[in-house]
């Protein structure tokens, strides 16, 4: 069966891929940011820093997440649409809104996932080595850098894409409720749920009655 434009299937698949790539820049405490938009959502705000060069293929293509790695350490974001084309690299977002005691990255991914409610960013922190992902002006999810078993990871991307909670709770992941939010322990790794907190306790809270 043929996948099409806007498959959640590819758009949740694109989705895990970065946030492995996330994971491994996270371990070599390299910072980075991952815009998630339709090209026509972001054209006119962003500027590249550096001459742009086509690539064939897209983030989904065999071999390009090593290419993807290492553009991603460039100062300034790099772009995809939701099925993995590469639309810029090196990029100064110029939508902004300052996160108060974070960067110029935090301010670039707060700023222009407010400015849209689909947009989706994804920021790995060079000082922290935590990921942290956007979504309407909202840290949504906070994770460290250790890998989690793959269809794990399947399930929160499909989360993160598609915004189904019971997805989470199918998961297998244990939940323990650290200060006004769940933090989810997914085989040894640590992600907290911040915006989307209430809901999945719910979810998480029904899958085990």
């Amino acid at each position: 069966m043929n996948r099409t434009e806007n498959d959640p299937e590819i758009r949740s698949e694109v989705m895990r891929i970065i946030l492995n790539i996330s994971k491994r820049l996270a371990k070599e405490k390299l910072g980075a940011l991952f815009v998630i938009t339709e090209r026509q959502k972001i054209e006119g705000f962003y500027r590249c820093h550096y001459p742009q060069v086509q690539f064939a293929g897209n983030l989904l293509s065999k071999g390009m997440g090593a290419v993807v790695e290492k553009l991603a350490t460039l100062d300034g974001a790099i772009i995809f649409s939701p099925e993995g084309e590469l639309i810029a690299y090196g990029s100064r977002i110029l939508k902004s809104e300052t996160l108060l005691g974070f960067g110029t990255k935090h301010a670039a991914a707060r700023g222009i996932t407010l400015f849209d409610e689909n947009i989706t960013a994804v920021l790995v922190s060079e000082e922290t080595g935590w990921i942290k992902v956007f979504q309407k002006g909202e840290i949504v999810l906070e994770t460290d850098s250790v890998e989690i078993e793959p269809t794990t990871l399947d399930k929160v991307s499909r989360f993160l894409t598609n915004h189904d909670t019971t997805l989470l709770a199918s998961a297998g992941i244990a939940a323990a409720a650290i200060g006004a939010y769940p933090v989810l322990i997914v085989g040894g790794a640590y992600m907290m749920i911040k915006a989307a907190g209430q809901m999945i306790s719910s979810a998480l809270s029904k899958e085990k009655k």
